[in-house]
Formats: structure tokens, C-alpha cells, sequence
């Protein structure tokens, strides 16, 4: 017998299976012996109170071990002979357009401009060590995109868009923690993701598909107003190659040389609001103790605590993004002469620190003339640049004490830090716009009066977050899902404008597929 119940219990009574199994059997009335199996369908935790409580849903096998698979697996056919279509880039967008093209019968042709999730990691340990950027493998360029080591957080609002289920799904068939299924926001880690992204890349090549690492998309091939194919240069040996085919376009949201190489070969684009502003570190112990309601912090059984924030100030939203619980602050630049900061979390989110970024909202008239495409970019570009001067030209960071910061006062001294490359203590009005600076201000203190003890002087600011979205959009067929004036191109993803995280790129991915798939039958 199969039995499901949705339980409200506390952390110690949730912490395991046998733990679940014991509550229900007193609660319930039952045979303890009788539960063979517990399996959680949701989980999530409730903070609001001094009390804490985690509410499960939970499918109980009585009398029976269960049969059925963990995860839905989905199956990939060989597409080797099949009709080709060419993904430009690696990131969640281009690996589930990838594997649905597979699904649907065709054949991926993956160009990516970064190197292997592997290789890739050199790269990012020598930001660190030489605060040396290589532009085309860093925290945002190469296999797996910007999520790949940027924490794996699988929560999305995109509900409507997609199965967010089917995303899920698809990377525990690739090793992803079957948690991912129940938490209400499910997270990989930066030490798992990478395994699951090379398990993703295995299937495609399995299946016939082509995957090209450092292979840079120089131009779009067009013959009356469709797209059938790219250029590209092989980054290794500078050779030029041709790839032919309807393209999928996702390059992710830092291909600044894209939006640029389509601006100037008048492809119809748009400008697109962003958010600007900083990484907020707190010491874990501190948010834990804030979140939870207890001097003693998160105890044993609790997991590291996460926290929200949003307000308007001046007409622009004000909020936390991003959040990074048990995690370290990176440096996420994609080129030289930039400083711009990220955050990520091992998958125990274990470390000594929390994170957010926290930023506000800019829109394309805050910064010059709405209808000039690459104003927003040009303006990321300028704060950005403007932090790496005052790093002394290196990816050390601009940094500040939370309330100094508040209070317009230079930090003396900065708290012990997370951020590899260093900080060096700076006002940060006079590198962030004022725009910015001023509601951040306001901000901090309407959430510090909001949660006790969260403005405090043990918290520093970073500079500088702008990487939360791509600056413009890739204007889209609403049904189609192709470009509005070019046939066979289908923008997709963060970097199209659509998507804002992993799963909603995946998600994103998959339609563009699908749409493709359609305008071959067509």
C-alpha cells in the first residue's frame, strides 16, 4: 500500500527517513515495522516563528518497496543521420535545446567558445592566482555557462514557460542529488554541477551530436533574410570553420562581442533593463542566527539559512539576488580591465560566510536614450572598468563595511573575506553611480529595521555586481520564437533577453528547440 501525507514536524523529526518514519508511525498510529519506505515529495522550511517546523509532502510504501524510479528518465534516441542544427553556446540554454533537438529527432551541432568544464577550472584558479582574466574561459565563458561554478541554484518564478519539472528531472538523469526534486529551492553546488554538465555533454556526443570547445562564432551565414549557418574561428589553431544549419543563439548574458557583432549587422535588437550594485557578505553564523531566531545559530539540523529582501525606493526596486548561504564571493569578470563579483555555494554550503548580491534596478532612460541598444551595456562596461581602477589594477575588489557604507564613512579595516583575489577598503559612492549608492543606502536601513541585527558593521560590501541580466533583448516572434526579421534564428536565453537563471535558460532552451523543430517541418 502507498500512502501520501503532508506533515508539519520539527528539523530533528525530518532530519532522515528512519526519523520520518518513527513521527509518522506515532503520529499516524502505525506499525513502525510496516514502513519500508519514505520517500519526500516537497520540503521546505518555515522560519517565521521563534519555533521552526518543516512541512513535508511524503509518499510512505507500507508493506512494499518501491518500483518505480526515483526520477522520470527521458529517452535520448542516436541522431547521428539526422537533420542538423547548429546551438551557439554550452550554457543551460544550449545544453536543453541540445538535448530536446535530440529528443525530437535532430541533430545539435554545439559551438562553444569556452573550454570544457574541466580545462575551464584551470582558468578560473588562475584569476586568483595571477588576477589574470582569459576572455574566453572564466566564471562566465566555457562549458556549462555562467551557472557551471557560479552555485547551481535551481529556483525559477517560470512556472508557466515550461516544466520546471522535466529541468529537474533531466539533471538528476545526469547525477544530480534526486534532492533537487523536493526542496522548494533546489540547489547542485558548485562542486556537483560540473560533473552533471559533463554527463549532459556525453549524452549529446552519444547520441550524435557534436560538441566544438573553443570554437568562437565570428558571423551569421544569410542567404534572403534566413539564417543557415555560422561562421566560426577555432580559438587553438586560428583556423575558420562553417557551421550550416537553423541556429540557435545562446551565448549567455556577458557576449558583449555579440550584442556588438548583431548591432552593427542591424539584426533587430532591444535595450533591456538590468540591476546594478554590490556583494553582500555576512559571516553564515550571523545569518543563521538572524533567519533562525537563535543566538545558538542553525543547530544540527538545520541547513544554512537563506534570506529575501525587496523594497522601492525612488520608483526603482531595491533587493537581494541571488542569495548564497555557506558560500564565498568570486570574481566573475569576463575581460581585462574589469572588476565585477559574483556569488556561489559548495552543495553543503559549509563555508564561514553568507552572500547576496543587492542591487537596484536600472532602466535603459536612467542611463541615456532608450532607444540607443547598447546604452545599458556601455554603462555596465563603465562601472565595471571604474572598480578595476580603483583595484589597483588588479581583481582586487573596492570593498566597505556595511554600515560605514550607510553612513558614508571610509571602513578603517575590512572584516576577514571570502574573495580570493583580496578587497581593499574604499568609499564605494565614488565608484558606483549615485543612483545606486543612494538606494542602497536607504535600503540597508529599511531592511536592517526589518530584521534585527542583519546592518552591521561585520557585513562588507564588494563592487561590483552587474552581471544579473543581459543588457539587451534579441527581439522574438512571440509564437515563432524565431528573430523578427531573420528566418532559422532562434535567440534564446539569458543572453537573448528571455531567461534570468538556470532552470528558466533550460526551460527557454527546450522551446527553442522545439520551435525549431517545427520551422524544419514546416
Amino acid at each position: 500500500m502507498i500512502e501520501e501525507y503532508q506533515v508539519r514536524v520539527l528539523p530533528q523529526q525530518a532530519a532522515s527517513e528512519d526519523a520520518i518514519a518513527d513521527y509518522l508511525a506515532k503520529d499516524k498510529g502505525m506499525d513502525r515495522r510496516t514502513i519500508n519506505h519514505v520517500r519526500v515529495l516537497k520540503r521546505s522550511i518555515d522560519a517565521r516563528q521563534r519555533t521552526i517546523f518543516v512541512n513535508l509532502k511524503l509518499r510512505v510504501y507500507i508493506n512494499e518497496l518501491p518500483q518505480d524510479d526515483m526520477y522520470v528518465p527521458t529517452a535520448y534516441p542516436y541522431v547521428g543521420d539526422k537533420p542538423r542544427v547548429v546551438v551557439v553556446g554550452e550554457g543551460p540554454g544550449g545544453l536543453f535545446a541540445s538535448l530536446r533537438l535530440i529528443e525530437l529527432g535532430y541533430r545539435p551541432i554545439v559551438v562553444e567558445r569556452g573550454k570544457d568544464v574541466r580545462a575551464r577550472k584551470k582558468d578560473l584558479s588562475l584569476i586568483t592566482k595571477t588576477h589574470q582574466v582569459d576572455s574566453e574561459s572564466n566564471y562566465c565563458f566555457g562549458e556549462g555557462g555562467a551557472g557551471a561554478y557560479s552555485d547551481g541554484k535551481l529556483y525559477t518564478r517560470s512556472k508557466k514557460r515550461g516544466s520546471v519539472d522535466k529541468i529537474l528531472n533531466v539533471f538528476c538523469q545526469h547525477g544530480a542529488s534526486t534532492s533537487i526534486l523536493s526542496d522548494a529551492h533546489p540547489h547542485i553546488g558548485t562542486d556537483k554541477l560540473p560533473r552533471v554538465i559533463e554527463n549532459m555533454r556525453n549524452t549529446i556526443i552519444e547520441c550524435g551530436g557534436e560538441v566544438h570547445f573553443q570554437t568562437k562564432m565570428t558571423g551569421l551565414l544569410v542567404a534572403k533574410e534566413t539564417v543557415v549557418g555560422i561562421e566560426a574561428v577555432n580559438l587553438a589553431d586560428h583556423s575558420e570553420e562553417t557551421f550550416r544549419g537553423p541556429v540557435i543563439l545562446a551565448t549567455g548574458h556577458s557576449a558583449r562581442d555579440v550584442y556588438r557583432y548583431l548591432h552593427e549587422s542591424h539584426v533587430a535588437m532591444e535595450s533591456k533593463g538590468i540591476a546594478v550594485g554590490v556583494r553582500l557578505e555576512h559571516p553564515s553564523h550571523l545569518i543563521d542566527q538572524i533567519q533562525y531566531h537563535n543566538r545558538q545559530g542553525r543547530g544540527k539540523y538545520l541547513p544554512a539559512a537563506e534570506y529575501s529582501f525587496v523594497t522601492q525606493i525612488d520608483g526603482r526596486g531595491v533587493y537581494s539576488f541571488c542569495m548564497c548561504p555557506g558560500g564565498f564571493v568570486i570574481p566573475a569578470a569576463t575581460d581585462k580591465q574589469q572588476i565585477v563579483v559574483n556569488g556561489m555555494s559548495p552543495s553543503n554550503r559549509g563555508t564561514a560566510w553568507s552572500n547576496s548580491g543587492m542591487v537596484v534596478e536600472i532602466h535603459p532612460e536612467d542611463v541615456g536614450d532608450p532607444s540607443d541598444v547598447l546604452a545599458v551595456m556601455r554603462f555596465q562596461e563603465e562601472v565595471e572598468k571604474l572598480c578595476w581602477i580603483n583595484g589597483n589594477m588588479r581583481q582586487t575588489a573596492p570593498a566597505q563595511r556595511m554600515v560605514d557604507f550607510v553612513n558614508g564613512k571610509l571602513s578603517a579595516d575590512l572584516p576577514k573575506s571570502s574573495y580570493a583575489p583580496g578587497l581593499i577598503a574604499s568609499p564605494l559612492h565614488f565608484w558606483l553611480p549615485k543612483m545606486v549608492t543612494e538606494r542602497l543606502q536607504q535600503g540597508f536601513r529599511e531592511f536592517g529595521k526589518r530584521s534585527h541585527g542583519f546592518l552591521t558593521n561585520e557585513a562588507v560590501l564588494i563592487a561590483t555586481e552587474t552581471r544579473t541580466s543581459s543588457p539587451v533583448r534579441i527581439v522574438r516572434d512571440r509564437e515563432s520564437l524565431q528573430h523578427v526579421t531573420l528566418q532559422g534564428l532562434f535567440p534564446c536565453g539569458e543572453g537573448a533577453g528571455y531567461a534570468g537563471g538556470i532552470v528558466s535558460a533550460g526551460i527557454d532552451g527546450e522551446r527553442c528547440a522545439e520551435a525549431c523543430a517545427s520551422y524544419l517541418e514546416s
